[in-house]
């Protein structure tokens, strides 16, 4: 059974006081008000990490994961942090080819297949990033697009390998655009993306890797999008940094 997930990118947002204060009002929130078993993924700037950790430690459905990571084990490469690292701790989880790191910081198909080995390699899973832009969804196969994004990526991971990757499908036509994705044109990439993996890996492993929605997440689109059958949970942006607006859209069934 596919594991509900929704996940907060707080990006690069929140002085320290501010992000310990919104892990507190979320984990008390969830305590208080979520019925149900999702997994919520917190993604702090790096900086703050293992702070974090030290507030969800006791919250079971709460796990920790770093925005990025270098494809590099170790070395001369200032600035960067390893999936080594992550791992010592304590983090579960890493963002892995983001929209904004392949527009901002040029992070090719191939350059992000590395850093899911290295990420895999060190015991933390991917949350691997793919979606297309407005003129791609527009002049493009923008199926085939996002389906080569994957493929270039993740098709030389074997099957145990690939049930440890999370999927995020971002349109990226539909993030600070205004312009919006129906739940209907959500779910047509998510079954195609499905239906992508099915045939390289098979239907039984398609149907246990769970793909999340980021286009522009809210608390009024999430249960809508949440019902959809191949859409399994969201990769939230700016509602993450509200803990009333994040902790509704845990409770989206």
């Amino acid at each position: 059974m596919r594991k509900k997930i929704v996940a907060g990118n707080w990006k690069m947002n929140k002085l320290l006081d501010e992000a310990v204060a919104l892990t507190s009002e979320l984990v008390n929130m969830a305590k208080d008000e979520v019925q149900n078993d999702t997994k919520v993924i917190l993604c702090p700037p790096s900086i703050y990490l293992t702070t974090i950790k030290n507030y969800i430690e006791n919250s079971p459905n709460f796990s920790l994961a770093a925005q990025n990571c270098s494809d590099k084990v170790s070395g001369a490469f200032t600035g960067e942090i390893s999936a080594q690292m992550l791992q010592a701790v304590g983090v579960e989880y890493v963002l892995i080819g983001h929209s904004e790191r392949r527009q901002y910081f040029n992070e090719t198909n191939a350059l992000l297949a590395e850093k899911v080995n290295t990420a895999l390699a060190n015991g933390v899973s991917p949350i691997f990033c793919c979606g297309e832009s407005l003129d791609q969804r527009q002049n493009e196969d923008y199926i085939g697009f996002v389906k080569n994004q994957i493929t270039e990526s993740l098709f030389h991971l074997s099957k145990d390998q690939l049930l440890s990757v999370v999927i995020a499908y971002e349109p990226i036509w539909a993030i600070g655009t205004g312009l919006t994705a129906s739940a209907e044109q959500a779910q047509e990439m998510h079954a195609a993306l499905r239906q992508h993996f099915a045939s390289k890996y098979g239907a039984d492993v398609a149907d246990e890797i769970s793909i999340l929605y980021g286009g522009s997440v809210t608390a009024a689109s999430a249960a809508e999008l949440f019902a959809s059958p191949d859409i399994d949970g969201g990769l939230v942006g700016g509602a993450s940094l509200k803990s009333r607006e994040f902790t509704n859209i845990i409770k989206a069934r």
